[in-house]
C-alpha cells in the first residue's frame, strides 16, 4: 500500500479512502490485467478457436505478470473486465451445452490453465534460485535417476524415463499438447446439433388400430395368468375364471387392456356389448356380463 501510495502521490492511509482493504486493492489490479487478455470477436462460431485463443491469451498474462499466481481467492470478485471475459467465453459454448454443464467445463478449462501456468512459473522461479538451468539441473541429477533405473523397484518411473515424450518438450508444446486434450474432452461433451442424421428413438409403444396385426419380432411383455375359481355353493352358480395379471410397464398395460375387436365364438350377443374379455375365457367358462373382470397386482 505504501509504494502504491508513493507512487501516485499521495500517503498510504489516504488509499482507504478509495477501497476498504488491501485484498480489495490487489482484485482491482488482478481485474484491470484481465483486461489485457484479447476477446474481440469471441464469440465468433468456432468454439474450439474461440478457447485456443483465450486460453493462449490468460497464459501471456500470467507470464507477464508472475505475481497474479500468488492471488489465490475462491470467491469470484466480478470486476468489469471479469464479467466481460465471462460473457465473451461462455458464449463460445452457450450455443451447444446447458448453462451448468458450461460451467463445469469451463471450470476444467481454467483449472488447466490455472494449473500448468503455476506449475511454468514456479519451475521458473526454482531455476532462478539456483542459477542452473533446466536441462544442467537434470544432467546434475542424472546419476540418482540412473540409480533408480538401473535397481528395478521402480517400473513406471523406469517408463517415464526411457518411454515418455513429455518431459521433453518446451513448455509451449506441453502447454499446446495438453489444451488438446482439454478441448477434445470439451468436444465430446456437447450435445447433438438439429441436423444429427440419427432420427430420435419412439419414447414408447404405441397401440394398433382396429383390425391392424401389431407387428412384435420380440415375445409379448404383458404375461396372462388364468386360474379356476371353485363355485360357491351357497350361489349355486357356475364356476367364475379369475384374470391375474403381471402387470408390465404402463404403455404395455395400455395396449394390452384394449385390444383389437375380434368376432366372438360365443355368438353376436357378447359381440354387440363389446366386453373385452370374451377372447380371454378358459374354454367350458363363460364371464358374466354384470360382473367386471378383477384384476390382481
Amino acid at each position: 500500500m505504501r509504494g502504491i501510495a508513493a507512487e501516485i502521490g499521495m500517503g498510504a492511509m489516504s488509499l482507504y479512502r478509495y477501497v476498504p482493504s488491501r485484498d480489495d486493492l490487489i482484485e482491482l489490479v488482478a481485474d484491470h490485467l484481465m483486461g489485457e487478455i484479447d476477446i474481440t470477436g469471441i464469440p465468433s462460431g468456432d468454439w474450439r478457436a474461440d478457447l485456443t485463443r483465450y486460453a493462449n491469451g490468460l497464459r501471456a498474462m500470467w507470464l507477464r505478470h508472475p505475481w497474479v499466481a500468488t492471488v489465490h481467492r475462491s470467491l469470484p470478485g466480478f470486476g468489469p473486465h471479469q464479467v466481460l471475459l465471462i460473457e465473451r467465453v461462455m458464449g463460445a459454448l452457450d450455443a451447444h451445452v446447458s448453462i451448468d454443464e458450461n460451467l463445469r467445463l469451463m471450470a476444467m478449462l481454467n483449472s488447466y490453465i490455472e494449473g500448468a501456468v503455476r506449475e511454468e512459473i514456479s519451475t521458473a522461479e526454482e531455476v532462478r534460485r539456483s542459477g542452473l538451468s533446466e536441462s544442467e539441473w537434470m544432467a546434475r541429477s542424472s546419476r540418482r535417476i540412473n540409480q533408480l533405473v538401473s535397481s528395478g523397484k521402480y517400473p513406471i518411473f523406469t517408463k517415464i524415463v526411457t518411454e515418455s515424450h513429455q518431459p521433453h518438450l518446451s513448455r509451449d508444446d506441453q502447454f499446446r499438447n495438453g489444451l488438446e486434450h482439454i478441448l477434445g474432452y470439451i468436444a465430446m461433451s456437447l450435445l447433438p446439433t438439429p441436423e444429427s442424421p440419427h432420427p430420435p428413438r419412439a419414447r414408447g409403444p404405441t397401440c394398433p388400430g382396429p383390425g391392424v396385426t401389431k407387428p412384435s419380432p420380440r415375445r409379448s411383455t404383458t404375461r396372462l395368468r388364468v386360474t379356476k375359481q371353485p363355485p360357491r355353493a351357497s350361489v349355486g352358480r357356475p364356476g367364475v375364471t379369475k384374470l391375474r395379471r403381471i402387470l408390465p410397464p404402463p404403455a404395455v398395460a395400455l395396449c394390452a387392456a384394449v385390444p383389437s375387436p375380434q368376432p366372438s365364438p360365443a355368438g353376436p350377443a357378447n359381440t354387440a356389448h363389446g366386453h373385452a374379455g370374451s377372447a380371454l375365457t378358459a374354454p367350458g367358462h363363460e364371464l358374466r356380463r354384470r360382473r367386471p373382470v378383477r384384476l390382481a397386482r
